[in-house]
């Protein structure tokens, strides 16, 4: 598969310098975004995101420190590279130690400027993660919010670090370690996967460690376990909040050391494998309430990834949708099927409790019930059984997530400005008002 160009975001209210560094990155073989304000900067990372932001400091509205906060904010992995003809130490300094990943003064050579941002592009795609995507293909997404959480994802894969995934039930954790498995140097080697809370408490330690013959009631043959199972791969531990406090201890030994010891072995056993762990819980209020041990959620609680809920993601709920009819369609021999304008509204207004696995489920069903081949809102409704939910309209929306609400609207109708405006309860010319107070164009969402 050919590499995909890696994409850079720049930001310059000089036009002429604007197109001269712009020839210069797509020269290096970057594909190149450009913006002429930090408010239209936001505008392009609403649409796609980057691997590397470039940025002038001064700017009239919004300056470079300005939209490096607010990225940061947003996207915290994300590097941002900052230009300035106003430089000086201690600003680069406070810059730096912001998180702003360089500082450089205009006038600057063109070679020091392609170095840097091929060095915080290594930082932001790692080695050999351009090749493919197919570690994440299962992940559907147009979610900037995603795709930044994606980004950190396939950038711990490539460390050894035990991973914790929260996150609500059905948003697609066991998903989401998967993909991590896959981008590891690991993904050769076997991915296991258990539930701690659906195994009963007397069989989890045999399931996990193993047990010898006759070490209990049924153990008519030595089994290993799942640590044995998962050998030089990755054991993902779902809903490790609900693991009893007796079996914790003896897990945080084996992550520790390194050994697991079956049920009525007098030995132990030396394994490697990477632990990923998930759960819907808030472990700090299992470790208050004393139900969870402190030191085992350091140990499993390196590196913290978080999965939104499908509500704060409904931007991807047509993408979703359409994958799982066609899915379903093939599943069921239906041929082609289509949701109504209206079912398809419902879905993106739901409110959706049970994410993504809900989502599967009500569309499921009215795949399963469709008389014809366009599936009605009727039907949809009956399988959500969601009454008369709505999405909010923006009058009442607050007014520091207009710019959020106006780019979920241009994603779901793919930058159709009459059904965007029908949507949000305004006239086209109010609603053209909007976007130009955001920098938003609605050919850019149509692109996506």
């Amino acid at each position: 598969m050919a590499r995909e160009q890696a994409k850079v975001l720049l930001v310059e209210d000089d036009r002429d310098l604007l197109q001269l560094i712009a020839m210069r990155l797509q020269a290096a073989g970057y594909a190149v975004t450009t913006a002429e304000s930090g408010e239209a900067a936001l505008a392009a990372l609403a649409v796609a995101r980057p691997q590397v932001v470039v940025t002038d400091l001064r700017m009239q509205g919004m300056d470079g420190m300005g939209l490096f906060e607010a990225v940061h904010r947003d996207s915290p992995s994300l590097p941002v590279v900052i230009l300035t003809a106003h430089g000086t130490i201690p600003e680069a300094v406070a810059a730096t130690r912001r998180g702003v990943y360089s500082f450089l003064t205009k006038p600057f050579e063109p070679q020091v400027l392609l170095d840097t941002v091929a060095q915080a592009m290594r930082l932001s795609s790692p080695p050999g993660s351009g090749q493919t995507e197919a570690w994440s293909a299962e992940i559907i997404t147009r979610s900037s919010g995603m795709e930044d959480l994606l980004a950190q994802a396939r950038r711990v894969a490539a460390s050894d670090a035990s991973v914790s995934i929260f996150g609500q039930s059905g948003t697609g954790k066991e998903l989401l370690a998967r993909a991590i498995h896959r981008a590891s140097p690991r993904s050769e080697a076997p991915f296991v996967a258990v539930n701690c809370g659906a195994i009963p408490e007397g069989l989890l330690e045999s399931e996990l460690f193993g047990h010898k013959k006759g070490s209990f009631t049924g153990a008519v043959a030595d089994r290993q376990g799942l640590f044995q199972a998962a050998q030089g791969g990755t054991l993902f531990l779902d809903e490790v909040g609900d693991m009893p406090l007796p079996l914790q201890v003896k897990l945080l030994r084996a992550l520790e050391e390194r050994k697991v010891r079956p049920v009525g072995s007098p030995e132990s056993s030396a394994v490697d494998v990477r632990v990923i762990s998930a759960t819907h819980r808030k472990l700090e209020d299992r470790i208050a309430a004393g139900e969870f041990r402190e030191d085992l959620f350091y140990r499993l609680n390196v590196v913290k990834l978080y999965l939104p809920a499908l509500a704060e993601r409904r931007e991807d709920i047509p993408l979703l949708a359409s994958h799982f009819l066609g899915r379903l369609a093939e599943r069921y021999r239906r041929g082609s099927l289509a949701f109504s304008p209206e079912a398809m509204q419902l879905l993106v207004s739901a409110p959706w409790p049970g994410n993504v696995r809900q989502l599967l489920n009500a569309i499921e069903q009215a795949v399963a019930l469709a008389p014809t081949e366009v599936i009605p809102e009727s039907l949809v409704r009956q399988a959500l059984d969601a009454g008369d939910t709505v999405l909010t309209p923006l009058d009442e929306a607050r007014k520091a997530f207009e710019r959020d609400y106006l780019v979920r609207i241009l994603k779901i109708t793919g930058g159709n400005v009459t059904k965007a405006a029908r949507l949000a309860g305004r006239n086209r010319t109010e609603f053209y008002r909007l976007l130009e107070r955001h920098s938003l164009e609605p050919g850019m969402f149509k692109a996506a």
